[in-house]
């Protein structure tokens, strides 16, 4: 059975499209078969619209992929006025992302939303962009910080919350000790790793920001190292996420701690392939005798 808890929702899969991989969640409902997948979640949604950063900002890494984005997105009052409507009539769960440089920014886009008519199951917050300049990373880091943000949103939101954590920490289970503390419903865990590409011979960097964010296969070991530290820390779900490319995958994410995965780089590859693992993860537990997909969680020796 691939059907999982989180607080008091069902989801019929614990596959989740990953924010900023699959568009804002609508884009792809007439295309695959959206009841695969768990839950989408949007791209992230600032208080303005943001162009991003200027290009080039993807660059193809070593099984992997670097991208510096920056966030682009069409703001908080173009997202209800257009998006939200359109993800109201999708045939799965969906959960919104957002993001900002200050905890204002964040409290004024969860009230925007939190106005209108969605179908939302709940937030997901993006304290560990590692690719704009302000918030972002700084939030990710300070778990003080964390704890302040996390509190003023549970007071404004009965929905889901979900606090999406970095891996360019050196103690990233105190910092998700310290969202649980102040309410946060489970932890999304990990985003990418700061990274960086060069023109050996011209010495010219190939992301216009010269960091961004490193995702694919390249990461796994480090998001399972982290979500392991995370799960013997807190008692809240993790839904884990970092390099997974095949139904195997997802298996170890579980077998570390995790409730539920996100799929992110594999989407820009092939889209289609989401739902696919969900068929491949039945088969993988058929072969193996795994009952219920959550017996594997922290299921290690």
């Amino acid at each position: 059975m691939l059907k999982v808890k989180i607080k008091d929702i069902e989801f019929t899969s614990p596959i989740i499209a990953a924010s900023g991989t699959f568009g804002y969640g609508d884009e792809a409902s007439n295309i695959l078969d959206l009841n695969k997948i768990g839950c989408v979640i949007t791209k992230s949604i600032t208080l303005e619209k943001r162009e991003g950063n200027p290009h080039p900002r993807i660059h193809e890494a070593s099984s992997g992929m670097l991208n510096s984005i920056g966030l682009a997105n069409v703001g908080v009052d173009e997202f209800c006025k257009q998006k939200l409507p359109k993800l109201n009539n999708i045939n799965t769960k969906f959960i919104v992302s957002i993001a900002g440089s200050t905890i204002s920014d964040y409290i004024s886009v969860l009230k925007t939303i939190e106005t209108e008519n969605g179908n939302h199951i709940g937030y997901e917050i993006n304290v560990s962009c590692p690719n704009v300049k302000s918030g972002g990373m700084e939030f990710g880091i300070s778990k003080d910080i964390i704890y302040d943000l996390t509190t003023q949103i549970r007071k404004i939101t009965k929905k889901l919350l979900i606090i999406k954590l970095s891996p360019n920490v050196t103690d990233i289970e105190n910092i998700a000790l310290s969202a649980e503390n102040a309410g946060a419903d489970a932890i999304s865990a990990v985003n990418t790793l700061q990274g960086l590409a060069i023109n050996p011979i011209t010495g010219k960097f190939l992301l216009s920001t010269k960091f961004g964010g490193l995702s694919g296969p390249a990461i796994k070991p480090v998001a399972l190292a982290k979500i392991f530290k995370i799960y013997n820390t807190i008692k809240i779900p993790i839904i884990g996420m970092g390099g997974i490319s095949k139904a195997s995958d997802i298996a170890e994410f579980f077998r570390v701690g995790s409730t539920m995965v996100q799929i992110g780089t594999v989407n820009y590859r092939d889209p289609s392939l989401i739902c696919k693992f969900y068929d491949q993860l039945l088969k993988f537990m058929n072969e193996n005798k795994i009952k219920d997909i959550s017996d594997l969680t922290g299921n290690y020796k």
